[in-house]
């Protein structure tokens, strides 16, 4: 059974077969900025599991510089209503969606916090979900830091 999910307006919706994780939860500055909150809870889906059913023509695109290095942080939103929504064709095996989209119940919760140094002083992460920052969480997924 399809998992669905929208925008504020509703213009935009999506649908995934399943979620599959991880979920996380990011507090780097840009996901706190394009979200205006203390970090996103950002929920990963197979590629293949996903499907944009209405609102592709209603996506806007914003890449932000490049800090450490490529790709840029792209922010994927609605042109009515501003809600951050997933891209209309995503590339690769899989890509992340903001979990407040989903209209429907998820059979899955948190299972770590990541990007923990910027954490603004007025938030305090006290759920007992592991904690990463950049470095450690690169070293988690095996990935290149440069």
């Amino acid at each position: 059974m399809a998992i669905k999910g929208s925008c504020l307006c509703g213009k935009v919706t999506f649908e995934i077969d399943n979620a599959s994780g991880p979920f996380e939860i990011c507090h780097c500055s840009r996901c706190r900025k394009v979200t205006g909150s203390h970090g996103v809870p950002a929920i990963g889906v197979a590629t293949a599991d996903y499907r944009m059913l209405t609102g592709a023509d209603q996506v806007r695109y914003f890449s932000a510089p490049i800090l450490n290095s490529p790709p840029a942080y792209t922010a994927t939103f609605c042109a009515t209503c501003g809600s951050p929504v997933p891209e209309p064709d995503p590339e690769g095996d899989w890509f992340e969606i903001c979990a407040g989209l989903f209209d429907d119940p998820l059979d899955i919760r948190p299972d770590k916090h990541i990007y923990v140094e910027f954490t603004p002083g007025w938030d305090k992460i006290s759920d007992g979900l592991p904690q990463y920052t950049r470095e450690e969480l690169y070293k988690l997924r095996g990935e290149n830091q440069d």
